[in-house]
């Protein structure tokens, strides 16, 4: 059988990719499942640095939730349609975007509903300029349930999501970057290229800092900013002990390049 998220490992960066292509990357049940075991599996791995994640086929990124299936959940009542529908997908995006390892959204078409809420989720994210966005939730009655109605109105203010969440419209790449979204649009030949290039960028420091700094951010978004400091103060204190405090601090001293891999 197919396998409905394809891995690979490419220079110390997981590469995720959808792959329902004939369904547009809709994310059924077991896609959320195998998606949530990778990410397992890529954190408990230290030669992996980063993740990059992205659609199969020229035209979707994930057009989101499998309509066919969790219409199946929502016939049998609210419990099991919030359990194996709303859950299931909130633990993936929470998963994303709590991550201890950089996750780059590599956005190559269609990001709708779940697909849109994956990319709001990650921790950065670089779209095609055919990438296409919508919260179309609305059109078949429902709110988003993939955290759509938090992290949106997040990164893009109350009014702009709202705006997009009661319309159900679609929206290009650079409105996308204009709301915060994605942090640029390239070329869509340039994607894959771009996004690994962005993870060597990221690669080239301390893991342990990057994992203290992701849950500083994560944390603090959601706390007051005197919560937040407290956050921040006990992340770096985290760091404290490491190896990796003490290479950079020497690497910088000493007019060098810091080697956090001990190669």
């Amino acid at each position: 059988m197919t396998e409905t998220v394809l891995f690979e490992v490419r220079h110390r960066v997981a590469l995720l990719t959808l792959n329902r292509p004939e369904k547009l990357n809709a994310l059924n049940y077991q896609t959320n499942d195998r998606l949530l075991a990778l990410l397992d599996r890529i954190e408990d791995d230290p030669k992996i640095g980063a993740v990059i994640l992205t659609g199969a086929g020229k035209r979707a990124f994930s057009a989101g939730g499998d309509i066919h299936e969790f219409s199946q959940s929502v016939a049998m009542g609210t419990g099991p349609a919030v359990k194996e529908f709303v859950r299931r997908g909130q633990a993936m995006t929470s998963r994303l975007e709590a991550f201890p390892k950089p996750i780059i959204a590599a956005v190559n078409g269609i990001a709708f509903g779940g697909g849109c809420e994956i990319t709001e989720a990650a921790h950065l994210a670089v779209a095609s300029d055919r990438a296409v966005f919508a919260k179309p939730e609305i059109n078949i009655g429902i709110p988003p349930t993939f955290g759509g109605t938090q992290r949106l109105p997040r990164l893009a203010g109350r009014k702009r999501a709202l705006e997009l969440l009661l319309t159900g419209e679609t929206f290009g790449p650079d409105r996308a970057y204009e709301l915060g979204i994605v942090n640029k649009v390239v070329a869509h030949d340039d994607l894959l290229p771009e996004a690994f290039a962005l993870s060597e960028r990221i690669l080239r420091h301390s893991p342990i800092a990057a994992a203290r700094i992701i849950t500083a951010v994560t944390r603090g978004l959601n706390a007051t900013i005197s919560e937040g400091l407290q956050i921040e103060s006990e992340q770096f204190a985290r760091m404290v002990p490491t190896k990796d405090i003490r290479e950079g601090l020497n690497a910088w001293i000493e007019r060098r390049m810091p080697n956090y891999l001990g190669e």
